[in-house]
């Protein structure tokens, strides 16, 4: 058989340290937001000397760097928008992911040499769209959430611009995002990176003329979540979204934490990985699996890749998220049979945690020889970000995740 291309896996990069683990557990490229027009204002972000940083660590990785410039932008915003084109051509940005035609524009009379990616805000849902941003110089479209396989199917046969398709991470209720909920309710713009995701939000239906009566719509005294969609998760679909010449296979997740961009990367680099050493008896793993409902996420969806979800694509009784471990922090070094974690969760001597590397599988270790960052022995860490250390008998990657199972997963 043809040995097919290997699409990049494309990972979240909500702030530096995101970035180079995002990079670390095995991401071909990396897409974040400046300071100044991307969709996620709440996101940490990156200023130019972390761009200028982020992007050195990306490419001498081998990793490519995407800076979003994707709100709808008003009058105003074009004003700065020259300089700021500028600035991410100066620090080395590999592309820029645009959904307005105004800024696509615009960037190409600044910065040409830079590619520009169509984003998924932009709505493209067939293959004359992709067309005609391939037509008027883009390089790459990010396609809707919303398209079936036999549709990308014929996206790519009638276009040869690159397409980028969103496999796992949370879904909006609206068309790509496209939504006014949250500025109608909060005056906060989801599509200038402001939103408040009302979406998440309990809803009552209220008849007009008997105020205060707050009936349930799916008959559940606790509300319903009307507009709330499971998370995507297409790990088992990479064989054919490979063999049908998708580009990029991107995942959700600038606003999510250090701990779910590594594991939900690491696991698709796994995933990518296994298939293209071996396409012939590509079967999906158990443990990928199993690694991605480590991480905070909602019950997982496939989306409409295969068909229409419709009320299988919905959780109508919560909002809540669910997730087998807890992050407890990050291995920044190890040395003669003693790992130094970064806390992010307190851990206590005589726990059974779990460390998970970039390369290495995971191996259980029962905490002993606790000690804080002054070496001082200890019986619990509790200090968020405090350096501390304790005994492990077998050799740790840098950058190694630390966790803790806290329910079943049989």
């Amino acid at each position: 058989m043809n040995k097919a291309k290997s699409p990049e896996i494309l990972a979240p990069a909500g702030d530096l340290e995101k970035l180079k683990m995002a990079v670390i557990y095995g991401a071909d490229a990396v897409y974040l937001a400046g300071k100044m027009y991307g969709m996620r204002a709440f996101a940490g972000n990156f200023s130019e000397e972390e761009l200028r940083e982020g992007i050195e660590f990306a490419h001498a990785h081998a990793a490519k760097v995407y800076v979003t410039v994707n709100i709808f932008a008003g009058n105003d915003d074009l004003r700065a928008m020259p300089a700021y084109l500028a600035s991410l051509a100066d620090v080395g940005a590999d592309a820029l992911i645009i959904a307005d035609p105004g800024v696509f524009a615009l960037a190409g009379e600044v910065v040409p040499h830079i590619p520009r990616h169509i984003s998924t805000q932009a709505n493209t849902t067939n293959w004359r769209a992709a067309r005609f941003w391939q037509e008027h110089g883009a390089s790459r479209v990010v396609l809707s959430r919303e398209l079936s396989m036999e549709a990308i199917q014929e996206i790519r046969a009638k276009t040869s611009v690159e397409l980028e398709l969103f496999i796992h991470g949370a879904m909006c209720w609206a068309y790509s995002g496209r939504c006014y909920l949250s500025q109608y309710m909060e005056g906060r713009s989801a599509n200038r990176g402001e939103c408040a995701q009302a979406c998440r939000w309990k809803y009552h239906l209220m008849e007009e003329k008997r105020t205060g009566e707050y009936l349930p719509v799916e008959e559940d005294e606790r509300g319903t979540y009307i507009f709330n969609a499971r998370d995507l998760r297409l790990i088992d679909y990479i064989p054919k979204l490979t063999d049908l010449g998708v580009d990029s296979l991107k995942i959700e997740g600038r606003m999510k934490s250090v701990y779910y961009v590594a594991t939900v990367t690491r696991a698709y680099r796994r995933a990518m990985d296994a298939y293209l050493a071996n396409q012939d008896s590509f079967t999906s793993a158990a443990d990928w699996h199993e690694e991605l409902e480590k991480i905070s996420h909602r019950p997982y969806s496939t989306g409409f890749i295969a068909h229409n979800p419709s009320l299988e694509g919905q959780v109508y009784d919560t909002t809540a998220q669910m997730a087998s471990h807890d992050f407890v922090g990050v291995v920044r070094q190890f040395n003669q049979g003693r790992a130094v974690v970064e806390m992010r969760n307190r851990f206590a001597e005589g726990e059974t945690l779990e460390i998970v590397g970039p390369k290495t599988h995971s191996r259980q270790v029962i905490i002993q020889n606790l000690r804080n960052s002054e070496g001082i022995p200890i019986k619990e860490a509790v200090r968020v970000q405090e350096h501390v250390s304790f005994t492990v008998s077998f050799p740790v990657e840098e950058y190694s995740l630390v966790r803790r199972k806290t329910v079943s997963t049989a």
